[in-house]
């Protein structure tokens, strides 16, 4: 085996958000070495130029003499090596960005991921990585899903086989609560930080509804692909997670485990991200791998990597008898309403979506929502009507559970899969030719037709007013018939006592009108709006009816005549439809307990 590549880390001082990090390794008779840092992160698609946080850099020789570096790029090095058999590099990296991609220290823990941490030499991707922390004394232990390697007090080490395991492998160092459960085999770890004493996030309780979930997802795909699995749960009132090959960093308030939701939420989240290590991390797109840390990845097939696992995330929850039927239908519903309140949605294709990530997704600004969409929900809602014709071509007796595994047992590990590979996958399962309905779903900006789903399944679209009139939610009671009031289409918040356009949708009165984000919104004809009785003024118009919008712009007044619209019902959410036949609910039970249905339709 090569020599590895070791690296130590130190955290002097952490309440400054900052750790030191020294690398040692041969040079094999080089006489100058370049080094690189990873610019982006698999699983975040987006150039975060990662080097930017290294705040010194110096190198030398085992003796200690120092050696020539300097930078040649942005995210790159040149040692010079004197003639030295192996050399040291020493940097300090600051860490204060609180996200699942990033690197974050401070006095109580730490979270470092690999591409933002790790300056490797250029050429060295397939050599083994040491990784050995010297822990703060306050801090008990470190935990990553490498194996451990063994390590003096105060200290902990792990192995990494290649660069990519080591990017793919992030670490924890600190005081956190730790639940151990096995499934199928496979030994897992729910890591919790800041779960504090246990009175508001029950980590017990989240740690057996967790285990639920993972006996689930390993029993869809019939195997656990990974030796061990880490769920690092970072309890830190942000938001966020990301996948990785044997563990996961997820980010949460401690909140959520206090209402029904919010569990579901967490459940959600936890379920998706350990779902990639299946689809992703080893049933991929073939732009994703071998990866190429200094450019982007092209691809168009984010819909099937995120999308289908956020159609698999919330089912998986709801088949593992963790959520009723009725709360799995509140939560498809979400992707669908997102996607059909979405005017960007009639301008950019689920493929396009997909490229552009690296451009759009992560850089959404107050236009986005009419010029794009996004492959999460889009994808979750394609999968799902991609689920039902498979299932109403084969009258129930295949689904795309079964095509996704057909496609990991062919294309899995290094190979990859083309769009055409999963779409004849899928064919072949389904019986048919999908080639158009592809085409139209991922390359048009057609609208999905739900029309199928609904009859397979006996389900309807239904409307909030018809819920309560139909005494469908809890308390509900008649009410009187409400006059509509006037509907703009804005969205405002009070800021600094100022009235502000937030977002402006197409296809609205406001957008109409001309209305901008960032107009302070004055008065409405010759009559002032306080900025916290907007929505009540509004009650006043009705629609059809014809005003002048007073707004500061810039600190220039400006007058645009607006005609009142009526805010649209919205109608996109599922409910079992009480009509539905036998066998329709059949198809519906089967679906949600993930098995097959009599051949009782015909093709």
């Amino acid at each position: 085996m090569p020599e590895p590549i070791s690296y130590t880390l130190r955290f002097p001082a952490p309440q400054t958000h900052t750790f030191d990090v020294e690398t040692r390794f041969a040079t094999g008779g080089s006489a100058e070495i370049e080094l690189r840092m990873a610019v982006w992160t698999p699983g975040s698609y987006l150039v975060r130029e990662f080097a930017r946080n290294i705040e010194e850099i110096s190198a030398s020789g085992e003796d200690g003499a120092p050696l020539a570096i300097r930078k040649n790029s942005k995210n790159r090095w040149l040692l010079a090596t004197g003639g030295r058999p192996r050399v040291v590099v020493r940097y300090r990296l600051y860490a204060r960005e609180m996200s699942v991609r990033t690197n974050f220290v401070d006095a109580g823990f730490a979270i470092l991921n690999g591409a933002p941490t790790f300056l490797a030499p250029v050429g060295s991707e397939g050599r083994p990585y040491e990784v050995r922390l010297i822990l703060p004394p306050v801090w008990k232990t470190a935990v990553s899903a490498l194996p451990a390697l063994p390590a003096a007090a105060g200290e902990s080490a792990f192995l990494a086989d290649d660069f990519d395991t080591l990017v793919d492998s992030p670490i924890y160092a600190g005081n956190p609560r730790l639940y151990e459960f096995e499934a199928e085999g496979r030994k897992h770890l729910l890591v919790d930080e800041g779960e504090g004493d246990g009175e508001i996030w029950n980590g017990r309780e989240r740690a057996a509804d967790l285990e639920r979930l993972v006996r689930e997802e390993i029993a869809f795909w019939g195997f656990a692909p990974y030796p061990r699995y880490v769920f690092f749960n970072l309890i830190t009132e942000e938001s966020g997670g990301l996948e990785h090959k044997n563990s996961t960093v997820m980010m949460t308030s401690r909140w959520r485990s206090r209402t029904r939701d919010g569990r579901l939420d967490w459940l959600g989240l936890a379920g998706h991200e350990l779902f990639h290590a299946w689809n992703v991390k080893r049933l991929r797109p073939v732009e994703l791998g071998p990866f190429d840390y200094e450019h982007e990845a092209y691809t168009e097939g984010l819909w099937v990597a995120e999308g289908l696992t956020s159609y698999y995330d919330d089912l998986l929850i709801a088949r593992a008898g963790l959520a009723t039927r009725d709360e799995y239908l509140k939560r498809l519903s979400k992707p669908i309403e997102t996607l059909q309140t979405t005017p960007g949605r009639l301008v950019q294709s689920l493929r396009a979506a997909s490229y552009d990530a690296w451009i759009k997704y992560y850089r959404r600004d107050e236009g986005s929502i009419n010029s794009g969409v996004s492959y999460y929900s889009k994808g979750a809602v394609v999968a799902f009507l991609l689920d039902v014709r498979v299932r109403r071509a084969t009258a129930g007796a295949h689904s795309l559970d079964d095509a996704l595994r057909l496609a990991y047992q062919r294309y899995s590990g290094a190979r990859g899969y083309t769009e055409d590979d999963l779409r004849k996958t899928i064919e072949e399962v389904a019986g048919i030719d999908l080639r158009d309905w592809f085409e139209r779903a991922l390359g048009s900006t057609a609208e999905l037709d739900y029309r199928e789903a609904l009859d397979w399944f006996g389900l309807r679209f239904m409307e909030s007013k018809e819920r309560e009139e139909n005494g469908e939610e809890e308390g509900a009671r008649e009410k009187e018939p409400k006059e509509p009031a006037g509907w703009l289409g804005l969205d405002t918040e009070v800021h600094k006592g100022r009235l502000v356009v937030t977002g402006v949708k197409r296809g609205t009165p406001g957008y109409d009108a001309g209305v901008n984000v960032g107009d302070e919104i004055l008065a409405i004809g010759d009559y002032r709006v306080p900025p916290e009785g907007f929505k009540e003024r509004l009650k006043a118009y009705h629609p059809g009816e014809r005003a002048t919008l007073l707004v500061a712009r810039r600190e220039l007044l400006t007058r645009l005549p607006v005609r009142f619209g009526e805010k649209p019902v919205l109608r996109w959410k599922l409910a079992a439809d009480p009509r539905a036949t036998p066998e329709q609910k059949a198809h519906l039970a089967a679906w949600l307990q993930g098995q097959r249905v009599a051949a009782t339709v015909g093709r």
